[in-house]
């Protein structure tokens, strides 16, 4: 199997699953309990915070841990919006942020907040003319991812988080896709709050985290005595562990960004040479190094995909929470894309499992399989 899905998961590590399943054995204890084993599992629970802390540039007591990106966006939003001043009540997010964000703030819409979206521009980056334009004394909180999931387009996080500030709003910055990928210090990247998954860089799944900047206001959503009494539920220590370890892996992410852009750009440039109707989105804009999101000509993705399951290569049609294989990308629709277009998007993500062996075998070996199909659709408008 070649696994060009990194952007949807990443397989555990051997040494996270060796952490998580060391905890088990050996700290299985709730790290609430005051009895010696107790005690244990709370010490555990540090030392792993403490991991995390020193690998994202952030102190210990502004580590939250939470299920995943997913609970930690959400607790963000929700949690800095109520802590909020009565006079400051509006929330910004930009219209490509990850389908699951988009459904809070259709939910929070619903209750009466009011949310307004930021636009992109046909490239794929954030519009920072309009962005400047929604900014007023009355936003609470603007609320972005890094990179695109889909796309990998990198967004204007810095300067973003200086019109929120400027403007006296907070700002939140989903970093689900970039962390593990570039380098990241949360003590400058300019952010209040930041989420992040461990399942995207080799950790566990259901597992993550809130970095909340120390001393900014907030109100727990989910109330209990851990974690600092800003997220209650017995903390999942052998995950915790499991996340801790894979940062610890990461190493140095500017050497293997460096080699998934080569590998990334060796890939579309020879599947546009073998099939010229290749287009991929966003290719001139900066990107995350393994992201590709590409279609040929208009071929429906199911077609495309089910020609990638014969050679055993595992992708996607874009967001794995979203994708339904019949509904447009919410993305390139707000990118302007014709619907056609965006209907044939597939999202080929490479990451640190991938070889050039891996790309070569691609493309020797697909393009054969789309060309027949490609020059049928031709025929056929």
């Amino acid at each position: 199997m070649i696994y060009l899905d990194h952007n949807a998961t990443t397989p555990p590590a051997p040494a996270v699953v060796q952490a998580m399943v060391h905890t088990m054995r050996g700290t299985w204890a709730n790290p609430s309990s005051q009895h010696g084993p107790g005690q244990d599992a709370k010490r555990a629970l540090g030392a792993a915070r403490s991991t995390v802390a020193n690998r994202l540039g952030c102190k210990p007591v502004e580590v939250i841990f939470t299920s995943g990106a997913t609970e930690s966006n959400q607790m963000a939003v929700r949690g800095l919006l109520a802590a909020a001043a009565p006079t400051r009540q509006r929330v910004l997010f930009s219209s490509v942020e990850h389908s699951a964000h988009l459904r809070l703030a259709r939910a929070l819409a619903a209750i009466g907040v009011q949310v307004d979206y930021l636009p992109v521009l046909p490239n794929g980056k954030l519009d920072l003319v309009a962005a400047a334009g929604l900014m007023g004394p009355d936003v609470a909180l603007v609320s972005l991812m890094a990179a695109n999931n889909e796309t990998g387009v990198l967004m204007p996080t810095q300067e973003v988080a200086h019109l929120a500030h400027a403007a006296g709003a907070l700002f939140h910055m989903d970093a689900t896709q970039w962390i593990g990928k570039l380098a990241f210090d949360f003590a400058s990247c300019g952010a209040d709050a930041v989420s992040l998954s461990a399942h995207k860089f080799h950790g566990p799944k259901g597992v993550g985290a809130l970095l909340l900047r120390q001393g900014t206001a907030f109100v727990p959503q989910t109330p209990g005595s851990q974690e600092r009494a800003r997220r209650g539920g017995t903390e999942n220590l052998p995950a915790i562990a499991g996340m801790a370890a894979a940062l610890e892996l990461l190493g140095n992410v500017a050497d293997e960004a460096q080699r998934l852009s080569a590998l990334r750009d060796a890939l579309e440039t020879g599947l546009q040479q073998a099939l010229p109707q290749t287009h991929v989105w966003c290719q001139n804009v900066d990107r995350l190094p393994g992201t590709s999101y590409l279609r040929f000509g208009q071929l429906s993705v199911d077609v495309v995909l089910q020609r990638l399951e014969r050679l055993s290569v595992a992708a996607s049609s874009g967001a794995a929470c979203s994708s339904t294989g019949t509904d447009p990308s919410h993305v390139l629709a707000a990118m302007g894309v014709a619907e056609m277009d965006a209907l044939a998007a597939v999202r080929l993500s490479l990451g640190s499992t991938t070889t050039v062996t891996d790309v070569n075998t691609v493309l020797k070996q697909l393009p054969p399989l789309l060309a027949p199909v490609l020059v049928q659709e031709l025929t056929t408008i």
